[in-house]
């Protein structure tokens, strides 16, 4: 009862994803964050959309670089928006669902078992600074350093920043406008434990992409490192990194959820797991209902591509 769950990177281009995200169980107590990536189209957000709000009592929605994107429309009177604007539009798809958004005000969520919980979403996109020194002077520093090994993301083709100058200028202005709306709601609810959502990750050194590391320039900010802490987050949820785990850092639990392209789950498919199995309990969280809260921190992350 009143159960929360999430899971990142849909991915509903794919259609054996599309298909997927149809087999979700009917959940009407419990609650989903969908942590963005889940498509490059309005399209894919009203799919995801319309099959997560009928099984669901809440959604939760943050954008993830995918969301982001200006793919071409094919038609040149109705040109495919970019940057804010584009946010702006899947902002919009939303809030016809009935979806929450980093847009709207922190909602408390009734947590059954483990009690009120604030979800707070949060858009912080990236500013290449999760560039080992000394290649996190700047932008193009980090982008040089990861063009030596052929590592180029299809961000810096699709990804506007309109109006701003740059991608780093509109990460910069989401930064503080996160910052700010998490010291709002801490003196607004200060003893209700928080869950923070955003797509990319908070901490560098929860980042592992071993087939590609120096992706890492791409995957968010070392001025939210310590927003954990800052904050007194329970659980940080996000995605992007195709590598779901579970990992801890001073008391509080970091969750990726992300699902991934269908050849990263093929081992799961192949073992009969399906979305549901797959999906991670938030809150009150599986370590919680079971007493299984570590003492303190572990180096060693819970890999989870199993559930």
């Amino acid at each position: 009862m009143g159960r929360l769950y999430a899971i990142a990177d849909l991915h509903l281009s794919w259609d054996l994803n599309r298909q997927e995200l149809a087999k979700l169980d009917y959940c009407p107590d419990d609650s989903l964050i969908l942590a963005g990536d889940l498509g490059e189209k309005a399209e894919h957000l009203e799919v995801a959309f319309e099959v997560a709000t009928k099984r669901f009592k809440t959604v939760y929605w943050v954008p993830g670089n995918h969301e982001l994107y200006s793919v071409a429309s094919g038609d040149d009177n109705n040109p495919t928006p970019r940057g804010v604007k584009k946010y702006e539009e899947c902002v919009e798809v939303a809030r016809r669902y009935g979806v929450l958004t980093p847009e709207d005000e922190f909602a408390v969520h009734d947590g059954g078992e483990g009690g009120p919980v604030l979800i707070c979403l949060l858009f912080t996109l990236y500013d290449y600074t999760f560039a080992p020194p000394p290649h996190d002077e700047s932008p193009q520093t980090a982008l040089a350093w990861a063009e030596e090994v052929g590592t180029v993301a299809t961000d810096e083709v699709l990804l506007h920043a309109d109006p701003y100058d740059h991608k780093v200028e509109w990460g910069l202005a989401r930064q503080v406008i996160s910052r700010q709306r998490l010291e709002e709601a801490k003196k607004k609810h200060p003893d209700l434990p928080l869950v923070l959502v955003n797509h990319w990750p908070l901490r560098r050194d929860l980042i592992y992409i071993p087939l590609a590391p120096r992706f890492e320039i791409w995957c968010g900010s070392v001025q939210t490192e310590a927003w954990h802490r800052e904050f007194g987050a329970k659980v940080v949820v996000t995605g992007h990194l195709h590598v779901p785990r579970t990992d801890w850092r001073d008391g509080c639990r970091f969750e990726e959820v992300s699902l991934g392209y269908p050849r990263q789950w093929q081992g799961p498919r192949d073992r009969g797991l399906d979305i549901n199995m797959l999906m991670r309990e938030i809150w009150p969280g599986e370590a919680e209902r079971k007493g299984n809260v570590p003492l303190e921190d572990s180096t060693m992350p819970k890999w989870r591509r199993n559930g």
